[in-house]
């Protein structure tokens, strides 16, 4: 049997990246309760905030001897001073939970409900972690970002320090433009309607594709023929055989991820008939 080779070549890829992730504080909200004279009380008597917010209380002016005193225990804060408006006493929480509270000159009552704040989360579902590109490479990005209680207002794109755009609401994905070959951090920042943000990056390598080289022919065996060719690591590739150079029906025979710089390959079904192969590197996913 004579068997003859054909390189092969198809547009081709897939990424190298690391993940991390990394959640950023939002900006504190700011409640107002009234200390009222007429009708006295504070308004709102209830009050509900997020942890990390703060509560500012204001006398008006008129409004006259008064205090805000925690009647948690132990206090919740500090008893402010008996007040004459117009005035104001101030407290940052930042723990979860139902603190009361009382004017213990004149006994009416109020209460700031805090809840605990919950960060939204956000990831990058593709290209995945550890995957390479050939050049020239338009990468998809594809994310997910959700919040529980809340909702996903911005997830902004990031090529490096460069952002690449910002998507307000889902499906949430982008494309970057043609990338030469080089390291490349992408990353996707989540924030919600709290102002809460969160990251998560990965690390795509786009290599510059070297040429396919096939050699190391050899019957391995009475029905085993095998030869080696040429790789990037990381790279996809497509081993096909057929009987005739002028056939269009190539039969698939392996698909292969490389791991380094030469593959080998052996064919276990060879037969004495001619043959033909090729080998192809797999499109950029």
């Amino acid at each position: 049997m004579k068997t003859k080779f054909k390189n092969y070549g198809f547009a081709a890829a897939t990424a190298v990246g690391l993940c991390w992730s990394c959640p950023l504080s939002g900006l504190a909200a700011v409640a107002n309760v009234t200390v009222n004279n007429s009708p006295v009380g504070f308004v709102p008597a209830t009050t509900n905030i997020s942890t990390g917010d703060k509560v500012i209380w204001t006398w008006p002016a008129g409004s006259n001897f008064h205090n805000v005193t925690s009647t948690s225990s132990p206090q919740a804060w500090t008893a402010s001073a008996t007040l004459d408006g117009p005035a104001t006493f101030t407290n940052t929480f930042t723990t979860a939970g139902t603190f009361p509270y009382e004017c213990s000159i004149h006994l009416f009552t109020g209460s700031v409900v805090v809840r605990a704040v919950v960060a939204p989360t956000v990831s990058i579902t593709s290209p995945t972690n550890g995957t390479v590109f050939a050049t020239p490479a338009d990468v998809k990005i594809n994310v997910t970002a959700a919040e529980s209680g809340g909702t996903i207002t911005n997830v902004a794109f990031l090529v490096g320090a460069i952002v690449l755009t910002n998507e307000v609401a889902a499906p949430f994905a982008a494309t970057t433009n043609i990338l030469s070959a080089g390291s490349y951090p992408l990353s996707a920042i989540a924030s919600d309607s709290k102002g809460v943000k969160v990251t998560n990056s990965v690390t795509i390598n786009i290599v510059a594709p070297s040429s396919l080289v096939l050699g190391g022919v050899e019957w391995s065996g009475a029905t085993a023929f095998q030869f080696s060719y040429t790789a990037d690591s990381g790279l996809s590739y497509i081993v096909q055989r057929s009987t005739n150079l002028l056939s269009t029906n190539w039969q698939t025979l392996a698909t292969f991820r490389a791991g380094g710089s030469s593959m080998n390959f052996t064919d276990v079904n060879a037969t004495a008939n001619p043959g033909f192969y090729r080998v192809g590197r797999l499109p950029n996913p």
